[in-house]
């Protein structure tokens, strides 16, 4: 049967029903439905073509959906009396009497939703941004957003800016297609900044000693951001009901990327009253629990340990003891750990980055690290005293590094990685032509001007630190747990200390956007539950804004708490 002029779809879950609008009309009218209508743009022609919708339905008012599905049970009750004139069809094949059914989304794409926009995306919905719409005039000021460069405060280095001058201007321009894992250059850059002391040591030696494992540039693949080196190393170690443990508080994606293939997210909680450090206990008990209850014996079901460090949303830096501490349980579970070290060296006053897979040879290589870092936030090593880069996250530069145990446990896992990048073929060639020049830069003017650049930006972000954390301390029923690198802070809130109309991080959020039009990220977002945050909710800030925002920030988070506390 072929539609009639006038006919279409609307989509659900569960089918796709095919009907007339006057009839779809008549049964919403007849539920009080004054809303948006529920069909698609009607036929301007008169085709016999149906009209395809998506599977997944329209944004729709609330209430809008039992209405529908009212209008659609009273019509097919009404198709009983008049199917003569074919005004609907409902149908769960894929093409029944030419009517064709939309096509279903995946099952993996179903599966990947964000926590922060299914929390903020629903606040954000309805604010405004210009004070002078608001009446107000408070423009909205973010401290939600961790990109350095929001605010044209912080520049890129500028060893960065020539680096692409000189790719776009030389023959050639950079523009062909390279081996999926990264250009040779690229490569041999990151593994020698990882490991400056590769050198230093005979090859034939270190290969022959079996408690030392020789890293080369084979052991590094680039990608689109250190998001995207995510995607890859944990695309290759996941199976379906398989577990990944990742940090509460911690950065989304992580769960994101897993549950999206079908593992599992078992959250281990970090210690705010040490430092946001990794509860081991807590570790320990997951994975017996894990193990124990497995199906499959023969078969790891905790596939690996995400260690971000320095933390998001935290700002906590781990000590080494810490690292070795972590690196031991893993040993003892014969756990591989994924060490998201974005973040680098950005610490401040005394703190000291640690490499996980430096501490991981220090201790023998018994545990196998998947790192991934990259060019869009900040890295450096502290033992590399003059290498420094980036502040590009729009530029999507980041890479693994494949540091496997002494029993080769990785092996297998690395080469799915390479693998899979085969399907994306690789990061932008021209980004690339960045990593060498920065990592491994070969003339003095580049050299200095990489330690001037760093120098500058380690210490404006920690003034920058120093100055909203301060302020906000001031502030009434606020605790801020001073950072120690990154960009972040998480900030306590002591509910009881204000009237009813804040009772948790997410009621916090939601007013203070709506009175200062301040944005915040609510520790709801970050992993944190109800339960956890029952006695002490928080939400997290960032810090890369121009002083002058921090101040004007600072001073209505300030008004607003005053004017909530009791």
């Amino acid at each position: 049967m072929s539609p009639n002029d006038g006919q279409t779809i609307i989509a659900n879950d569960d089918n796709i029903v095919l009907m007339s609008p006057p009839l779809i009309d008549r049964r919403l009218k007849n539920n009080n439905s004054n809303d948006r209508t529920a069909s698609s743009t009607p036929a301007t022609s008169t085709s016999s073509s149906p009209y395809l919708q998506p599977s997944t339905p329209p944004h729709v008012p609330s209430g809008f959906a039992l209405q529908l599905n009212d209008a659609i049970a009273s019509a097919d009750l009404e198709q009983q009396e008049d199917t003569s004139n074919g005004n609907i069809v409902v149908s769960s094949s894929l093409i029944r009497n030419d009517v064709v059914i939309a096509s279903p989304a995946s099952q993996k794409s179903l599966r990947t939703h964000n926590p922060i926009r299914a929390i903020v995306d629903p606040i954000m919905a309805h604010s405004v941004k210009c004070g002078k719409e608001r009446g107000d005039g408070k423009d909205q000021i973010s401290l939600a957003l961790g990109d350095p460069t929001a605010y044209g405060n912080i520049p890129p280095c500028p060893v960065i800016i020539s680096a692409i001058t000189d790719a776009l201007q030389a023959p050639g321009m950079a523009a062909g297609y390279v081996n999926a894992v990264g250009t040779a250059e690229a490569r041999h850059a990151i593994h020698k900044y990882h490991y400056p002391n590769t050198n230093n040591t005979n090859l034939d030696d270190r290969e022959a000693d079996s408690n030392i494992v020789v890293t080369s540039p084979d052991d590094v693949i680039v990608a689109n951001g250190a998001s995207g080196a995510l995607e890859l190393g944990l695309t290759a170690l996941l199976d379906e009901d398989s577990v990944l443990l990742v940090p509460r508080p911690g950065f989304p994606l992580y769960q994101v990327i897993a549950e999206s293939h079908g593992a599992r997210v078992v959250h281990y909680d970090l210690l705010p009253n040490q430092g946001w450090e990794c509860d081991l206990d807590h570790i320990d008990r997951i994975i017996s629990e894990e193990e124990e209850n497995a199906h499959d014996v023969s078969t790891k079901v905790v596939r690996g340990i995400v260690v971000n460090n320095p933390s998001n949303p935290t700002g906590a830096v781990y000590s080494e003891e810490h690292l070795m501490q972590i690196i031991k349980l893993a040993e003892k579970w014969n756990v591989p750990i994924i060490a998201d070290e974005i973040y680098g060296d950005l610490v401040f006053g005394n703190n000291v980055f640690h490499p996980m897979a430096n501490v991981a040879s220090k201790l023998g290589y018994t545990v196998p690290i998947i790192t991934a870092s990259g060019l869009g936030k900040q890295y450096a090593h502290q033992f590399t005293v003059s290498l420094d880069t980036d502040l590009i996250p729009g530029w999507r530069l980041g890479w693994l590094i494949f540091q496997d145990s002494r029993h080769g446990s990785i092996h297998d896992v690395k080469k799915g990685a390479q693998r899979l990048a085969q399907v994306v073929l690789g990061a932008s060639r021209l980004a690339q032509v960045v990593i060498p020049a920065v990592l491994d830069p070969s003339a003095e003017s580049d050299v200095a001007a990489i330690a001037q650049w760093k120098e500058h930006l380690y210490t404006q972000v920690e003034n920058q630190a120093a100055l909203l954390c301060g302020l906000l301390k001031e502030c009434q029923g606020l605790e801020v747990i001073h950072p120690q690198g990154a960009m972040y802070a998480m900030i306590k809130i002591h509910a009881h200390l204000f009237d009813e109309d804040i009772y948790d991080d997410v009621s916090f959020m939601k007013l203070l956007l709506e009175e200062e039009n301040i944005v915040v990220l609510p520790g709801r977002a970050f992993g944190m539950g109800q339960e956890e945050e029952r006695d002490t909710p928080v939400f997290r800030v960032v810090f890369c804004a121009p002083e002058d925002v921090l101040r004007c920030a600072s001073e209505r988070i300030s008004s607003f708490c005053s004017r909530h506390a009791v």
